[in-house]
């Protein structure tokens, strides 16, 4: 693992595009890491791409969505380098009763087309109610954090087209929108939600800074095989046997590693043959 002066990328630039206020904590990351300096690409609309409100579909995977923020940094600026910043939200995949959240963040050499992609599975605040303009809202906005948390609000049930005030970070303007969009309601009740977008959600922030430093470390290591940055984990080998039947369960039982440039693949972190799944994970035994 190379950083700091000694890396490929060191001295080099950076850009991504969000209007989000993202920079502010990946910037320092590629800074302390590799002495590259990150920048915000002023003037791309990344709502284009998709919101979380839905009135703008998101066409694309999270993949290809950060991909293509990549891009338009790299096409506004001029630099080397794009970063491409993407997330999604919903219930937990084991627990679905817990709210959960995807952060992916991608980095894009415009040089060789080369990306090298870190993605992480986080905790999530996304809540949402729905209320009258006379309810008592005072235990929702505490368990969400508000007002360090950002909220939308909109209609329980539209009566023409989308409408929503978002942003909000004050009591009044909260009030004045339950009363607003209540009236666009065929209930007369709004409906209110988490604001998503990262300068309005400080948990979801803070899911971006650790993503951007698991990226920061795969950029870190250099491939066995080319030395070429981005060496790192691609996929989880899942199989692991069974302690009372032998079959595979959904446990993890080995990791792939990979560069980001040539082919070479390594296996890692396999577990020892003595080391077996809990029947509970077992398909066959705790169906």
């Amino acid at each position: 693992m190379t950083r700091g002066s000694s890396h490929p990328y060191s001295g080099l630039r950076a850009a991504i595009a969000t209007m989000h206020g993202k920079e502010r904590v990946i910037a320092p990351i590629f800074a302390q890491w590799f002495d590259v300096r990150v920048e915000r690409a002023e003037g791309v609309d990344t709502d284009a791409l998709g919101t979380f409100t839905g009135e703008i579909e998101r066409e694309g995977s999270m993949l290809e969505t950060a991909r293509t923020k990549a891009r338009l940094a790299i096409a506004r600026t001029g630099t080397r380098f794009g970063l491409g910043s993407e997330g999604a939200f919903g219930p937990h995949p084991v627990i679905p009763v817990l709210p959960s959240g995807v952060e992916l963040m991608l980095l894009l050499d415009a040089e060789d087309g080369r990306e090298i992609v870190a993605q992480r599975r986080t905790h999530a605040n996304c809540a949402s109610t729905v209320v009258a303009p006379s309810d008592n809202l005072s235990a929702f906005l505490a368990r969400v954090g508000f007002p360090e948390q950002g909220l939308i609000v909109r209609p329980e049930k539209s009566e023409g087209g989308f409408v929503a005030v978002k942003g909000i970070d004050t009591a009044e303007v909260l009030q004045e929108a339950i009363h607003a969009m209540g009236t666009h309601s065929a209930t007369g009740r709004a409906f209110v939600q988490t604001d998503m977008r990262a300068h309005l959600n400080p948990t979801r922030m803070r899911a971006i800074k650790q993503t951007a430093k698991a990226l920061a470390l795969r950029v870190a290591r250099l491939c066995p095989a080319c030395a070429a940055p981005g060496f790192g984990l691609v996929e989880q080998v899942r199989g692991l046997p069974c302690r009372d039947c032998g079959s595979p369960t959904d446990l993890i039982q080995a990791e792939v590693h990979a560069c980001a440039r040539c082919d070479h693949r390594e296996e890692r972190r396999k577990r020892p043959s003595a080391i077996l799944a809990d029947a509970a994970w077992c398909p066959l035994c705790n169906p």
